[in-house]
């Protein structure tokens, strides 16, 4: 074997090892984050994120993958009640959102930002001795938040957030008029990470 033929195959390995290394510490840890929270502002009944007495409770859980830097994530979440509660009148908000994460990891502690596109599912029930009327409404929408990742070991942490949700109609994504307001609340959350 000559010595150019010597080199290039070391050289071939070596940036063999060096992409195998690379990729092992690259790769993604999926994660399984269930959470509780409440919402603010915009449609919900509280105007401001504190000093609200009528918090409405949501839960949901987000699976998803992280890197060192980028991120993914699929998040349900249910809101019961969101337009209040009344004698004879059920409403929900039911949400499925696909994320993008920017998370750069800095030891045990992952701040991160988001940005999704999804479906606002809402439903509102308005009940009478007679008549009873539901209304349904699916929609694009969109999310955009952050918060931070605190790990307490490889797999166990815990996650907070804030995010915003908005409703878009078709109109909306072609720049046209709005006409009919679609929903709109903020949402902060505490949640459990479970890393695998």
């Amino acid at each position: 074997m000559s010595s150019t033929a010597r080199v290039s195959a070391s050289t071939l390995v070596l940036a063999l090892l060096i992409f195998i290394a690379g990729a092992r510490t690259a790769s993604a840890q999926g994660f399984v984050s269930p959470f509780i929270g409440y919402n603010f502002g915009g449609d919900s009944g509280c105007p401001e994120i504190t000093n609200c007495e009528d918090k409405n409770l949501n839960w949901g859980v987000a699976v998803g993958a992280l890197g060192g830097l980028f991120g993914f994530e699929a998040e349900f979440a249910y809101i019961p009640n969101f337009f209040g509660e009344s004698v004879g009148t059920e409403s929900s908000v039911f949400t499925f959102m696909g994320n993008f994460m920017l998370a750069p990891r800095f030891g045990p502690v992952q701040p991160y930002g988001l940005a999704g596109i999804g479906l606002i599912r809402t439903n509102a029930e308005f009940g009478a001795t007679v008549v009873t009327t539901d209304e349904q409404d699916n929609s694009v929408g969109y999310d955009l938040g952050g918060g931070v990742i605190v790990m307490f070991g490889r797999n166990v942490g815990i996650r907070g957030d804030v995010r915003y949700f908005h409703a878009l109609q078709v109109t909306d994504l072609l720049g046209l008029d709005l006409g009919d307001t679609k929903i709109d609340y903020g949402r902060f959350s505490g949640a459990l990470m479970l890393k695998f």
